[in-house]
């Protein structure tokens, strides 16, 4: 959740969340990699071949193995029968733990390799069996060796374990992502700080029972294990909340990774929280997964684009009329997935292309047709999503543009690239305040390659069926124009006079309507 805008009111939740589920992660591998290392380090026929699959998922990026466990767990799911969580803790669990065993299992095999072999030699000589020279010899002599391993899988997954935002599981992360988004950097720098302090913290201490072990010394033994006894408290501790919510079943909103997201989810939150319900946030999730999420039961409810589910949900490439596309979403969806659309929110964040003003007055470029013809002397700088969506596959069906460059950014920075020279077009979002605060231009589509993204708030199949909650969210369809959407986006993204995306919410559907943004 993105509330104060600093992000101190959110850092103790935060931190524990990121404790846990690294925590529990390296706990898991530990279960897992300590015996994989004594059956690779004594069965010389499995060593390579376990070192080398251990090694080949290590080298899958964190962000990639995340994503990954995801559809796994969902289709798992399905085949099963089985309530299987796929998103949140479960998969961010699997994927940590895959992410440290290759340390842990490195260690493992050198720290018995690297014991003397006459030390070896002498437990067979007065009788040992297999078992009792693994536990009185070869563990104790190899402990620091493996807890050295430990300790880098640790700090490994505790620095990893802030990706875990992405897939809907609370995190430091949380912190830097949405900091990322709306350009809050002190938001970004607590995030950063919390999980390097928190990765340095948890090393020292494992350094402390390393040493401890090393050189036999009880007292250091002994105090390292008593403060990972403090952090497993402090990781299950309940906190206070600062609500009065009712009792009953928590409320889950989704939201994607910019502004718009953050505030609408802040609205929905606001509205529900008034009426009494328990909710929670997921945040910074991707495209396909929030609707996955939402179809499986893992949200309840979150806002999403008609443009956006006519093509990536449906596989839609026809561009009907606005009314046409959401009456059809509105039934298909509910057919194939029990989703209901309930109704759009009064405003289109359509992809558009933008440039700077007077460049696209130089280049005389106004519609997307001119823009192909310009493109080989342009760069163009997108959103990370859009290069690989079915609306830039249109684009290029349509309009053949082949530009010199092109590159993906996350939002914010996208518009950064365009503003300092390093891209002349974006893919923008045309509810953006920054188009109006940049004094861009946005370029037509006399194709109509790109469809129509009228906002529509989506609910489960679970949430469509309390009354309550649809009453409650009701009033939000057709509640918000475009220009006061832009308006809030701009108080968040602006430089100056920063506003927190609660804060617009609350801006949004203030019924005085007073006081300027």
């Amino acid at each position: 959740m993105i509330g104060g805008s600093t992000g101190w009111a959110e850092l103790a939740g935060l931190a524990q969340a990121h404790l846990l589920l690294s925590g529990c992660a390296v706990i898991l591998a530990v279960a897992a990699g300590v015996p994989l290392a004594i059956v690779a380090a004594h069965g010389r026929r499995m060593r390579g071949p376990l070192l080398a699959v251990v090694g080949l998922m290590q080298t899958i990026p964190g962000l990639a193995l995340l994503a990954l466990f995801y559809p796994l767990l969902l289709v798992l799911g399905r085949a099963s029968g089985l309530a299987i969580p796929a998103l949140g803790f479960l998969p961010a669990l699997l994927a940590l733990c895959v992410y440290a065993l290759l340390p842990i299992l490195r260690n493992g095999v050198a720290a018995i390799d690297g014991i003397d072999p006459a030390l070896k030699e002498a437990a067979d000589g007065v009788g040992m069996t297999r078992r009792q020279k693994l536990w009185l010899v070869e563990l104790p002599l190899g402990a620091p060796v493996i807890l050295a391993g430990i300790r880098t899988a640790a700090v490994w997954t505790i620095g990893t374990a802030t990706l875990a935002t992405t897939i809907g599981q609370p995190s430091l992360g949380d912190l830097i992502f949405s900091g990322l988004q709306t350009e809050d950097w002190q938001r970004v720098l607590i995030g950063c700080f919390a999980a390097a302090a928190l990765a340095l913290l948890v090393d020292a201490v494992l350094a402390l029972v390393e040493s401890g072990l090393e050189a036999r010394s009880r007292p250091r033994l002994i105090a390292g294990l008593a403060v990972l006894l403090l952090a497993v408290a402090a990781a299950f501790a309940p906190l206070p909340r600062g609500d009065a919510a009712r009792t009953g079943d928590v409320v889950v909103i989704g939201a994607k990774n910019f502004s718009e997201q953050y505030i609408l989810a802040e609205a929905i939150e606001q509205r529900l929280r008034a009426a009494g319900y328990r909710t929670a946030r997921r945040d910074n999730l991707g495209s396909a997964i929030a609707y996955r999420a939402l179809a499986a039961g893992d949200i309840a409810v979150y806002v999403d684009y008609s443009g956006t589910l006519w093509s990536n949900v449906l596989g839609r490439t026809d561009t009907p009329p606005a009314d046409v596309m959401l009456r059809r979403l509105e039934r298909d969806l509910a057919a194939r997935d029990g989703v209901r659309l309930l109704g759009a929110l009064g405003f289109e964040n359509a992809y558009t292309f933008a440039m700077k003003r007077d460049r696209a007055r130089a280049l005389g470029i106004a519609t997307l047709d001119d823009l192909a013809r310009a493109a080989p002397r342009l760069r163009l700088a997108s959103d990370l999503e859009f290069l690989s969506r079915p609306e830039w596959r249109a684009v290029q069906a349509r309009y053949h543009p082949a530009f010199a460059d092109q590159r993906s950014y996350s939002p914010t920075f996208m518009y950064r690239a365009l503003a300092d020279g390093s891209a002349d077009v974006i893919s923008a979002f045309s509810s953006d305040g920054r188009i109006a605060a940049m004094d861009l231009v946005t370029i037509a589509d006399p194709r109509a390659a790109l469809p129509h993204y009228d906002a529509v708030l989506l609910l489960s199949r679970r949430a469509a069926a309390d009354p309550g909650l649809v009453a409650v969210l009701r009033p939000l369809v057709g509640a918000i124009d475009i220009g006061r959407m832009r308006m809030a986006n701009g108080m968040v993204d602006r430089d100056a006079a920063k506003r927190s995306p609660a804060q617009a919410a609350r801006w949004l559907f203030d019924t005085k309507r007073a006081r300027g943004p």
